[in-house]
């Protein structure tokens, strides 16, 4: 057990009761108590950080739905951040859900980095939640006197991030929730000037190359051995063909355009091919778009579009990936007909919530004599195979990765976050599968594994970046994983040692007398969403 950790503070008082970083509670020693001038401020009995979670969880419990539960939370966010963080982390499965999905708007970036401390281990007093509230393009609104929001001009989001590379030069610049065209278009436009990372684009692509990859395995295939259908080219689907890609360009040792041949996307207009033309086809699909002649004997609908089931019989795929909402989509005569061409399908409907999964996963295993490799967007209980045994359905949750992807580059002090970093932390993440010892275990690790998973993660991001060359740091990869233990945030209280003259915060601990803590610009962590027209002017 390495020894608790002393801090030095200059606070005292009720300074100190209202500042949630330091605040103990009843956690407060009575030598602490003492020193540090909450006699009378406290009542009588000193409780251990074990028996506050015990109340707060019981207090928790109390409460009647998601949503009031959240507030709760929020609130003790606001006053204790140990203990917020510790009792998360003591009931990760069931309060995940809780921290996250009852909220909208701004709860979504201070949610994403409240899942960075918890399961990445970044210091949550480094990390900055930011809106970006880019107004209306409605003329009744922005003539109204009472609307207080102007519309954003065409250099709102470039002054942003000019100014957190001018701050903050080695944070992580994590975007979510932009529209699918903006998305790309950022993602682009900055990801060789700053570490940027987009969470719906690169984070669901990169654990559905981890769970592909753990599929593999099972098969004793290739990732260029597959053939793809992508059902739904949002920024969702969209993000996992290019991540899908990039892995077989870097692992498989193949050209973009040999690998862009692997793959068919259908969106509403079904398979994207040349003669739906311009206005049927969004820019950032052209690299992904089947030529007529592949297609010239197959059946299609009076507007000239191929359906799913054509698609799925022609190309005869090994990997049928779901992101399109829809519901029941992958029917039983498509499952019948994927199973008869490839041993051990791999049918992955990622849609979200529940609801909305093309095709619920027991179904899958039925219409397959129970041999498809199974991975969902959201939690579903096991199958019952065949021969009576469970099959685990691994919960393909981008929190198993991104946390990992942004601390490791953070970690490393890289001024981006390149292709070969985000594949780096996939192979860990597929390295680790259940499946590669027992081929009918689940894909990805279990999300309670999520912050050792998630470490690991991030030591193959630094490893990878200390190796190409992208580090700030002059670390040998030997010694990434002790800097990476070491710089992780534990919720833990410590000891309060009262220095009236401490200016710059120090962490000291006993076994090493290493001081730990570095400047914000080294380990700042931007979140950042936005909700706004599809405009060029972001």
């Amino acid at each position: 057990m390495p020894a608790e950790p002393i801090f030095r503070i200059a606070l005292r008082g009720g300074a100190l009761l209202t500042h949630p970083r330091w605040n103990k509670g009843t956690a407060f020693t009575a030598e602490e108590r003492k020193a540090l001038g909450l006699i009378g401020r406290l009542p009588f009995r000193i409780n251990t950080l074990d028996d506050q979670c015990d109340r707060a969880y019981d207090q928790l419990r109390a409460h009647e739905n998601d949503l009031r539960k959240n507030t709760f939370l929020q609130s003790m966010k606001d006053q204790n951040w140990v203990l917020y963080y510790e009792l998360i982390r003591r009931h990760l499965k069931e309060l995940m859900p809780i921290i996250y999905t009852p909220t909208e708007g701004i709860g979504i970036a201070t949610a994403k980095s409240t899942v960075y401390t918890l399961l990445a281990g970044m210091d949550p007093s480094r990390t900055l939640s930011v809106t970006l509230d880019v107004g209306t393009n409605n003329e009744n609104l922005l003539n109204d006197p009472l609307y207080v929001v102007r519309l954003a001009k065409c250099t709102y989001v470039a002054r942003f991030v000019q100014l957190v590379r001018k701050y903050y030069p080695h944070s992580l610049l994590h975007f979510e929730d932009f529209g699918v065209t903006n998305a790309y278009r950022l993602l682009e436009r900055y990801r060789e000037q700053h570490a940027v990372f987009n969470d719906d684009v690169q984070g669901t692509g990169a654990v559905t190359l981890a769970t592909v990859m753990a599929a593999a395995g099972v098969t004793k295939s290739r990732l260029a051995d597959q053939r793809f259908i992508i059902y739904g080219a949002g920024s969702a689907g969209l993000g996992i063909a290019r991540q899908l890609r990039d892995g077989m360009v870097t692992l498989d040792n193949i050209a973009v355009e040999e690998a862009n041949k692997r793959f068919y996307l259908l969106d509403k207009f079904g398979l994207v091919k040349q003669s739906l033309g311009p206005d049927k086809i969004r820019d950032a699909l052209k690299e992904f778009i089947r030529p007529d002649e592949e297609w010239n004997d197959v059946a299609t609908n009076d507007k000239g579009e191929v359906g799913l089931f054509d698609v799925v019989k022609r190309v005869k795929p090994t990997v049928l990936i779901g992101t399109s909402t829809q519901a029941g989509a992958f029917t039983e005569e498509i499952i019948r007909e994927m199973a008869k061409h490839t041993e051990r399908p791999i049918i992955l409907p990622l849609s979200n919530p529940s609801k909305l999964h093309e095709v619920k996963p027991q179904d899958a295993n039925d219409w397959t004599d129970g041999k498809a490799l199974l991975a969902t967007g959201s939690p579903f209980p096991p199958c019952k195979q065949p021969g009576g045994k469970e099959y685990i359905v691994a919960e393909c949750n981008n929190a198993l990765i991104y946390p990992g992807l942004g601390f490791g580059a953070v970690l490393a002090q890289s001024r981006t976050l390149t292709d070969t970093m985000i594949v780096a932390g996939t192979r860990r993440l597929a390295a680790l599968s259940p499946a590669l010892k027992d081929p009918d275990d689940a894909l990805l690790p279990d999300f309670g594994e999520a912050p050792g998973v998630n470490l690991e993660v991030a030591i193959a991001v630094a490893e990878q970046a200390i190796t190409e060359g992208s580090a700030g740091v002059d670390w040998k990869v030997e010694e990434v994983r002790a800097k990476a233990e070491a710089f992780q945030w534990k919720p833990v209280y410590g000891t309060y040692v009262y220095d009236p003259d401490v200016t710059v915060l120090s962490e000291l601990f006993e076994d090493t007398g290493m001081n730990t803590c570095l400047s914000k610009s080294e380990a700042l962590t931007v979140t950042s969403t936005a909700f706004q027209p599809d405009s060029e002017c972001l």
